[in-house]
């Protein structure tokens, strides 16, 4: 087995607005208090993650010929460490960002990508045979490819975000994975009994981002089975932007358990992560010299 990461998911091409509050769902208008465009894609995010810390990574993903993919392969081919791996997708996925000084979102897809079965799924699946783990962030083609994930043996990651508990398409991804990583926005005031049943269900680690609050986890980790829970507070910084936050969580975690951490020092090593992803208006601090603002 190599060290190598393997990750299935989006890179975008986003276009993030800084408003004062969110639209109301009223006509009228308002001034934008600061804007630009940036790498996006929760795939991308943790493939730069991982690649700041030394990781070897594949970052798999759909993007069209167009010139927002150009400008995505253009700065993602120049990250020391990721290996990308492009899919014609027709058109690139772009987003456009509402956001406030909160850290509040609405998030417009302004195009996705054409995804459907494609000879370039074979490379994917003998990529991961291989894999130290494998991250399939939700998409049609991570989905598509979860029996083939099975099939490798490696342990599968998987991110699904502002799950809200009864979501059909989640489903698959938190039953292949070992480690389900998800944030507090939509699953009610308490994601614990929601955690521990997954963790029943078959996860060795689940983990939930609670923003200013930090993170919970719930493991099995021990021999005779016992289920612990675990907490971690968020490091305290000067918020720039909070997109990306969440990927660069998950990365420090996973390459941290790829280390030998335990839940706790992996915890740590993640929030410690995010916060570096909080003073950028990047995905990633990395990106900052590769893209003109």
């Amino acid at each position: 087995m190599g060290d190598r990461v393997i990750i299935s998911g989006p890179a975008s091409w986003n276009e993030i607005v800084l408003l004062e509050r969110l639209p109301e769902p009223r006509p009228h208008m308002q001034f934008a208090l600061d804007d630009h465009e940036t790498v996006g894609g929760t795939g991308a995010g943790k493939a730069l993650g991982l690649a700041a810390f030394g990781r070897p990574v594949e970052l798999h993903t759909l993007i069209g010929p167009d010139t927002d993919g150009e400008r995505l392969r253009d700065i993602l081919g120049r990250v020391p460490g990721l290996d990308l791996h492009v899919v014609d997708g027709a058109r690139t996925e772009r987003h456009l960002n509402l956001m406030t000084p909160l850290g509040e979102r609405v998030s417009i897809y302004l195009s996705t990508p054409d995804d459907h079965p494609s000879p370039e799924d074979h490379r994917l699946t003998t990529a991961m045979e291989d894999a130290a783990a494998i991250v399939l962030d939700l998409s049609e083609r991570s989905r598509r490819m979860i029996p083939d994930a099975r099939a490798s043996g490696r342990p599968i990651w998987t991110d699904i975000h502002d799950y809200d508990g009864t979501a059909e398409f989640h489903r698959a991804f938190i039953d292949a994975a070992q480690a389900v990583f998800m944030n507090g926005d939509r699953i009610g005031p308490d994601p614990l009994p929601f955690m521990r049943e997954v963790v029943d269900g078959g996860a060795q680690l689940v983990v939930c981002t609670l923003g200013a609050e930090g993170a919970v986890a719930v493991a099995r980790e021990s021999a005779d089975g016992q289920v612990t829970e675990h907490r971690v507070d968020a490091v305290p910084v000067e918020v720039v932007d909070t997109n990306g936050a969440g990927d660069a969580f998950m990365s420090a975690v996973l390459h941290a358990r790829l280390d030998g951490a335990d839940v706790d020092q992996a915890l740590e090593a993640g929030a410690r992560h995010a916060s570096s992803a909080l003073v950028t208006r990047h995905l990633h601090s990395s990106l900052d010299a590769l893209i003109d603002d």
